[in-house]
Parts: structure tokens; C-alpha cells; sequence
């Protein structure tokens, strides 16, 4: 796993055609927001994600008026009061940080992976946005569907989900090796299947609700960028799509690619895509 940034060039994956920064600020700086996808254990991901969060810092003078909101798949809204301590200087070390927001039981992943994000929020201007739900909550929907859980998902925040589309479930049943089970043969497998659609849409429409909230707040932020997976984003599925039904329509998504990661450089994957071995 690299932890060094590779420099490369910004794409366009409708075409392969290479964008120049300014081109790629020019399309990303008029929304509100910009959606940065990863694979969760990769550093150099993590590098990236802080270089977009600088760009689009420093496009809309974050410094100088407005604000700009960074939400994180990896907080449940729970902890959101440590994030707000984070940013305003009130907790003095990253362990502390760590600590209060019980990172290991929350997300788990090395949480050295996640430093320069963190770091970044530090700068003035910059707000935090806890965008995930508890996962006994998604476990409950992939167990007993939504109606179940309906209530418990109100108090959390998050709405009914706009339902998925054909693309979204067969691209959900590709990425995780589960199989779309026809209704008529196997009716039982068929609503299996369609729970568990319905949990990953838990997770999509908890993260969009989260950045509505902040787009709609009494002083919102000029632009949210949302630090999420990239499954949940993917071809203007997942979080982009219940972003649409909540009414954000103005969404940009980024990722990463590469000859031998090259999810995101198919046509329609993304708006744009860094190489990393342009």
C-alpha cells in the first residue's frame, strides 16, 4: 500500500481525455457538493482526498467568507459534538481526539490513515459533518426491511429512501458477489437480496441526509465535500441519487483510478478521475 501521493494528471472518464486543474475547479466549483469516493485501506486515497480538500478550500476563500463542511462516513452523527470540539481548537491532541470519538469500535481502520483529513479540519473555516448511522440500525433493515425500522430511522435523521434503480442493484450484487434472485423462482432469496439492497440504501441516504441538513442550515457552507466509499457514489448511485430525491441535484463525484484499479475510468463511473499512473 503506498503512502506517498503519485503524481498524475485529472481525467475525464466519458473519454480519457486528461482535465487541467483549472478545468476540473471550473466544473467543481460551482456545486455544492463534491463527493471524494475510496477504498478505505488505501493511503494514497486518503492523500488525495486532503489535496481536493485543499483545492476546494483555497476556490472558495474559505480563509476570507463562507464556510466549507467536510462530512465523513467514518463518524456516526453520535459524535458529532467531538468533531465540533476538534475544529474550534477545544481538544489538544490527536490521540484525545481519537479517544472521544471511540475510533476503533466506530470505524476501525488505521487511523493513521485518516490523518491529513483530520489535520485539515483544523483550518479555519472548516466544519465537520458526521454522516454515518448506527449499524445495528442498517442491520435491523437487512433483517426485518425498512418498515421495521422506520421510526428508529427518523429519530436518527434519515428518511425513506428513494428506491434503487435496476443499474444500482445489479451494480450492488457485482461489487459484494451476491445474486439477484429472480422473484418467481426463488421468492425468499429474491427478498433477501432486496434487504440487503435496502440496508446499503441506509447508509446512502443517511449520508445524504446529513449533507442536506448542512446545505439547509441557518448559515450553510459554500460547498460540502463528502469523504464516503466510492460504491456509494459510483455511476450517480447510492448517495447522489437520494441526494436528488432530498432536492441537492448541484453534486460533483471524484475518484481514483488506474491501470490496475480501473473502476472509476468507465464511462458515467465519475465526473472526474485522478490517475495515479498517468
Amino acid at each position: 500500500m503506498s503512502t506517498r501521493l503519485v503524481p498524475g494528471d485529472w481525467v475525464d472518464p466519458a473519454t480519457g481525455a486528461p482535465l487541467g486543474e483549472a478545468t476540473l475547479l471550473d466544473r467543481i466549483g460551482r456545486v455544492r457538493v463534491v463527493l471524494a469516493g475510496e477504498r478505505h485501506d488505501d493511503a494514497a486515497i486518503h492523500h488525495w482526498q486532503a489535496y481536493v480538500a485543499r483545492l476546494l478550500h483555497d476556490r472558495h476563500g474559505c480563509d476570507r467568507a463562507g464556510r466549507m463542511a467536510v462530512g465523513f462516513e467514518m463518524f456516526p452523527t453520535r459524535v458529532q459534538p467531538v468533531l465540533d470540539a476538534w475544529t474550534r481548537g477545544a481538544i489538544s491532541s490527536l490521540e484525545a481526539f481519537l479517544d472521544a470519538v471511540d475510533w476503533k469500535a466506530v470505524w476501525g481502520f488505521d487511523p493513521e490513515l485518516y490523518l491529513p483529513l483530520i489535520r485539515f479540519c483544523r483550518r479555519p473555516g472548516v466544519r465537520m459533518l458526521a454522516l454515518n448511522c448506527p449499524r445495528d440500525l442498517v442491520r435491523q433493515v437487512g433483517r426485518e426491511g425498512w418498515d421495521a425500522a422506520a421510526e428508529r430511522a427518523a429519530a436518527e435523521g434519515i428518511s425513506r429512501p428513494a428506491p434503487a434503480s435496476d443499474a444500482y442493484r445489479r451494480q450492488l450484487a457485482a461489487m459484494t458477489g451476491r445474486a439477484m434472485a429472480d422473484p418467481a423462482g426463488d421468492p425468499e432469496a429474491a427478498r433477501r437480496f432486496d434487504r440487503f439492497v435496502m440496508a446499503q440504501q441506509v447508509w446512502d441516504r443517511a449520508f445524504a441526509c446529513g449533507i442536506t441538513r448542512a446545505l439547509t442550515d441557518a448559515e450553510p457552507p459554500a460547498v460540502v465535500l463528502g469523504i464516503i466509499g466510492r460504491g456509494h457514489m459510483a455511476f450517480g448511485n447510492g448517495t447522489p441519487h437520494q441526494l436528488a430525491d432530498l432536492g441537492i441535484h448541484d453534486t460533483a463525484v471524484l475518484m481514483t483510478g488506474s491501470a490496475e484499479d480501473p473502476f472509476a475510468l468507465v464511462p458515467g463511473a465519475a465526473d472526474a478521475v485522478w490517475r495515479f499512473d498517468a
